[in-house]
């Protein structure tokens, strides 16, 4: 607003209308919320609120769970807060909003706490009982539900917190042994032997979704292997095939070598040796290996015509058929059978030699193609990462991710050099591997026994085989999709249903589609099954005999009934006859005790959550979560749906990036740049958290610093200011005698309409669907239109221009009516349009005005707009105007640093353009003490030669001199 001199006088100064209010302008939020939060629950807001939604149309946002496991970090911070302004615009449209949090209460992140403790005590945790264990594992998890949902609640975050969901929950955990077992009803899953991602250290397999990648530096290796069979070309007889891998400890478990057909493969002879490597590799392979392993030089070969004359030329095809042995077939046994080169699509010139060993235990392309071939895995490492303790070679021995037993020092590569195998061993190569992201150690890919859901198999005629056999590691087929229509109708295989969901979900933003659609497309089958503790067991029959898993509805219906009195315990500790019934002999079957995934567990939440507590088929509106879970949550909920519903749970998905520090980087303990939402909510309180959330945009990764904070603080500090001047300015305001009609509004409060009917349809296009805009759920914009509203708008336009009406005119002339009549809108709508954003601030507000013990802001809907509002016609007439006050003010601005006037009232102004004013009074807009158009050129500006009002301070003709009256005061104080 414009700056005002000083007063020489106090005669008038009680004569001012100026706005009273005890609304403080310093907002004190660290203090003040958490009273304001326990109003609210004192008052059971949230229940209150769905009284009155009762019976409204509904919106469902259903919580993606977090882990039970240690204080709030920025990243709940941010989905948390997202989830709430999202929750509370939609109950502002009217609608029945409810929110009910959530927490994942198994798996592995609690386990390991459990462990960690263990260690501290070095305790074994195998040697304690399993109850006892998982007892724990529940007390760890409770005792963390109840440190969160405090400190959630501290965000003001509105939800059923009396009665959220745990997954640890009795009839939680029946429902999703009710989920799985559909799925072992309707034929799809198998048990079979499969390379999974498996951590050594925590001996348990592992989804995508609990893997990350690390750059490290590993061994690599040339180790050649004898040909001693080449049908299709004799003469590759004793050459030795060198394969070039970053895994040594998968040599010990090697069965095959896979060529390229359509590759070509060059003989590299030196005087005792000839090795075979693909042509285009043959270069780098000579760098690495720098001598024969007799020790003879070799001499490089400067250019490429050189090399084609002192190179046999072999074609990939001509290997069909060929056999080598092992480096350690001395070993005998495993070690002595001949190693088949196979034909394999995968392999390429891309590194190495351009031949590839097949270890089908440890790699997905090594199972598929050796598995083709009739070669299955030999399970040589075990759980730990040892090779098994009657392996021919390394017996015991491990772990196979521990650096130096793989080095080139190792024992591996000492027992390959021995043998004269080993052509290179360097411990120097960089590349990304994938790591647990729970105990930060590398993986490995694993054969085991895994209970999986087929990705391609028509869903109704996949055979309810278990697939492994008492003694065996034969996995089944995954028959291809026959055209078979699924439970959904849509689809054959669950990967089809899946894809078709997608392509009917709402993905926002919208890039996010590709990235959920190639996951899905290039997923395999999923491994449901842990070895762990902590969780949902796979409640499964084995026939010993058959390898068939019971399938019996009344088998299963007495399952879930004893976990819903008992809970998952009461599998491990059941009468499994009792279980079973009189139809079925125990000692015929082996009871199942691996446990589900965790996925598994969230992926199922909708329908204990959503389904049950709003209706069998009923489906969550929206899911919000971080962009990671694309291969997480929205994935396992997504197949976990379709496999048992034939469709999404959701119909539209919202992904947010990650909260990462000022400078841009990953927030880490190590490198003490976390930015903890629990200070700052100490120090500033939450709405200044929820002020930065809103004003992000979230849809990529975000910063936060002190930098950042301070403008969110800067941003709430103006609009908290616009509040307490409407408060001021209404104060005694009675719509009953006061309001005037929109008939009787001057131009002015008429484009302000105007205006807020704009910011009104802006708005909306944020968290009305059915507006189909792409701003849907882009806080950002909304929470920038707000601000930008409030700050341009109202406080340096409107508000500026009206406050000499406000303070002077007499309380029942008809503009200063008009003026506190629209003050009264504009109230109504802006703290309705900020109470999700500020729920503390919104509730303080509107408190100061219309105090109650039982009432609140939240109860409010959403501002009507009168139609008449939108005049366009007005709107482009007052934006000239704006225009033109600016470029006056700019020309004022000079003579105020030199202080020839003091404020704009003092200017007077004259512009060469005639501006299509009509009936407003321009100098009134502009704030100055006259304006004079048509004459000259551009905007001059003068002092006024006009004496000064001693009560409103403007400069008047009728005014006599400086602080005497001018007429409209004197009409005012004489009334």
């Amino acid at each position: 607003m414009t700056d005002q001199p000083a007063q020489k006088t106090d005669d008038y100064k009680s004569t001012v209308f100026l706005p009273q209010t005890d609304f403080p302008m310093k907002a004190g939020l660290a203090a003040k919320e958490p009273a304001i939060a326990a109003r609210w629950e004192a008052m059971d807001l949230y229940g209150k609120l769905r009284e009155k939604r009762a019976g409204r149309e509904r919106f469902i946002l259903h919580d993606g769970p977090p882990y039970a496991n240690g204080d709030i970090h920025m990243g709940h911070a941010m989905n948390k807060v997202l989830k709430d302004i999202i929750v509370r615009s939609q109950s502002l449209l009217g609608k029945d909003a409810p929110y009910v949090p959530g927490w994942d209460c198994h798996g592995l992140p609690i386990e390991w706490k459990i462990e960690e403790e263990y260690r501290k005590k070095k305790l074994n945790k195998d040697e304690v009982p399993a109850q006892e264990f998982r007892a724990q594992c529940r007390a760890y998890a409770d005792k963390w539900v109840d440190v969160q949902r405090e400190q959630f609640k501290r965000l003001g975050i509105m939800g059923d917190w009396e009665d959220p969901y745990l997954t640890m929950k009795y009839d939680a955990e029946a429902t999703i042994v009710g989920e799985l077992l559909k799925f072992a009803e309707s034929g799809q899953l198998y048990r079979g032997a499969k390379p999974v991602m498996w951590s050594p250290v925590e001996k348990t397999a592992l989804a995508e979704a609990e893997v990350e990648y690390e750059d490290i530096v590993s061994t690599q290796i040339d180790v050649a292997f004898e040909i001693v069979e080449a049908p299709n070309a004799p003469e590759l007889v004793g050459a030795h095939a060198v394969i070039w891998t970053t895994t040594p400890w998968t040599i010990p478990v090697n069965q095959a070598l896979a060529y390229g057909p359509e590759i070509e493969y060059a003989v590299v002879t030196y005087p005792n040796c000839r090795f075979l490597v693909a042509r285009e590799l043959a270069a780098e392979f000579i760098n690495r290996i720098g001598s024969a392993p007799q020790g003879d030089p070799i001499t490089p070969f400067p250019e490429a015509d050189m090399w084609d004359a002192k190179l046999h030329i072999v074609k990939g095809s001509d290997l069909a058929g060929a056999v080598a042995r092992h480096p350690m077939h001395a070993l005998g046994g495993f070690f002595a059978k001949p190693r088949l080169f196979l034909p394999g699509e995968f392999v390429t010139t891309d590194a190495g030699t351009g031949l590839v060993h097949m270890a089908p235990d440890h790699g997905e392309d090594d199972f598929a193609l050796c598995k083709a071939n009739g070669i299955n895995p030999v399970f040589a490492v075990e759980g730990d990462g040892k090779y098994r303790a009657d392996w021919a070679w390394l017996g015991g021995q491990g772990s196979v991710i521990n650096p130096k037993f793989v080095s080139k020092d190792g024992p591996i590569c000492s027992d390959l050099r021995e043998a004269g195998a080993l052509l290179a061993a360097s411990d120097d190569f960089r590349h990304s591997y994938p790591h647990s992201w729970r105990s930060k150690a590398k993986i490995i890919f694993r054969a085991t026994p895994q209970w999986f859901i087929p990705m391609d198999a028509p869903q109704n005629v996949m055979p309810a085989k278990a697939g492994i056999s008492s003694g065996g590691a034969q996995t089944p087929e995954t028959p291809a999709s026959a055209g078979v229509t699924a439970m959904g109708g849509n689809g054959a295989t669950l990967r089809e249903i899946a894809l078709d969901a997608i392509a009917h979900t709402r993905w926002v933003p919208e890039r996010s589609t590709n990235r959920i659609r190639s996951m899905v497309e290039g997923r395999p089958d999923w491994v449901i099954s842990r070895q762990r503790a902590w969780g949902v067991p796979i409640a499964l029959y084995v026939h010993r005999k058959s390898g068939d898993y019971l399938v019996d509805p009344a088998v299963n219906a007495r399952i879930v009934e004893a976990f819903k009195a008992g809970g998952a315990d009461a599998w491990f500790g059941a009468d499994h006859q009792a279980l079973l019934g009189p139809d079925y002999d125990l000692a015929d079957y082996e009871v199942v005790n691996d446990i589900l995934d965790v996925w598994f567990d969230s992926g199922s939440t909708h329908s204990f959550v959503v389904e049950g507590r709003y209706g069998a088929g009923t489906r969550a509106d929206l899911y919000i979560e971080g962009s990671d879970q694309h291969r997480g949550w929205f994935q396992s909920s997504l197949l976990e749906s379709c496999g048992t519903r034939g469709q999404a749970p959701y119909k539209a998905v919202l992904t947010h990036g990650f909260a990462l520090d000022g400078t841009g980087k990953k927030m880490s303990k190590s490198l003490g740049n976390v930015v903890d939402p629990l200070k700052i909510m100490g120090e500033s309180g939450a709405d200044i958290l929820r002020v930065w959330v809103a004003s992000t945009d979230y849809f990529d990764d975000v910063r936060i610093g002190k930098e950042v904070l301070a403008g969110a603080s800067d941003a709430y500090r103006k609009l908290r200011n616009t509040f307490r001047y409407m408060l001021g300015a209404l104060s005694d305001y009675d719509e009953g005698t006061e309001a005037v009609s929109y008939a009787e509004m001057p131009e002015l409060e008429r484009y302000m309409l105007h205006r807020l009917a704009a910011l009104d349809a802006e708005l909306r296009a944020v968290v009305d669907k059915s507006q189909g805009s792409d701003s849907w759920l882009e806080f950002s914009r909304y929470s920038r239109a707000i601000f930008d509203f409030a700050n341009s708008d109202l406080s340096a336009f409107f508000f500026d221009i009206r406050k000499d009406c406000l303070y002077c005119d007499a309380k029942s002339d008809p503009k200063r009516r008009a003026y506190r009549t629209l003050l009264d809108t504009l109230f109504h709508a802006l703290v309705r349009y900020v109470a999700p954003i500020i729920p503390f601030t919104a509730e303080e507000v509107w408190q100061s005005r219309f105090p109650s013990d039982e009432d609140s802001v939240h109860f409010l809907e959403w501002p009507e707009v009168d139609a008449r509002w939108i005049e366009t016609g007005l709107a482009d007439k007052w934006s000239e105007l704006r225009d033109q006050r600016e470029q006056v003010n700019e020309a004022i601005e000079p003579l105020r640093r030199d202080k020839i006037v003091r404020s704009s009232l003092d200017a007077d102004v004259t512009m060469g353009e005639l501006l299509p004013v009509g009936d407003v009074d321009f100098a009134e807009v502009a704030i100055v003490a006259r304006v004079t158009m048509g004459e000259g050129d551009g905007i001059v500006v003068r002092p006024s030669e006009w004496h000064k009002c001693g009560r409103c301070w403007r400069k008047l003709p009728e005014v006599s001199e400086d602080g005497t009256l001018c007429d409209r005061c004197a009409t005012v104080l004489n009334a």
